[in-house]
């Protein structure tokens, strides 16, 4: 059984989403894909293009790059939600302006509204080197906040490297 809320960090390539759909496959219940990526160029829709396939047709699809809390918040209990990912969530937000609090606080309160176990996956972007530009280190530093405050929430959270899948808190199902 998933708790309400399971986060699923990692770096870029890792295994995370995978593992993710995997999770979040074995309750059983109607999977639900929150989709937050926008397809900005032909590298992006082949990426998108490639997940769809390999997720395959059971799963309902739904794109919210922007609003993923009022989405959040009107899914039913008897599904299990895979939101991928809090890492192009933000970024969809900080570049369209938005202020990261605000953009926060209305995940967070679309998480405390949805009746269904939600996977988060969000990417680590804490172990590189630190960016050159403003930008990307307000990215950095945004996206660690926001991830620290998944992980609060989350009773479960995991960490996958290279398709290993490490518990940082709480238990598998």
């Amino acid at each position: 059984m998933l708790p309400g809320i399971s986060l699923i960090l990692g770096g870029a390539a890792s295994g995370k989403t995978a593992f993710a759909e995997n999770l979040a496959a074995s309750t059983g219940r109607g999977p639900v894909y929150l989709a937050t990526a926008q397809i900005t160029d032909e590298e992006m829709r082949a990426k998108i293009d490639r997940h769809r396939k390999l997720r395959g047709s059971g799963w309902r699809t739904l794109e919210e790059p922007m609003d993923a809390g009022r989405a959040l918040a009107a899914i039913g209990g008897d599904n299990v939600v895979l939101m991928d990912c809090a890492t192009m969530w933000l970024s969809n937000r900080m570049l369209a302006g938005h202020d990261c609090g605000e953009a926060e606080a209305e995940l967070m309160a679309g998480l405390s509204l949805c009746a269904a176990p939600v996977v988060i996956v969000s990417n680590e972007v804490g172990n590189s080197i630190v960016p050159e530009n403003a930008l990307a280190r307000e990215f950095r530093e945004a996206q660690g906040r926001l991830n620290q405050k998944l992980a609060a929430k989350a009773g479960l959270v995991v960490q996958v490297v290279a398709g290993l899948p490490m518990v940082l808190k709480g238990h598998l199902p």
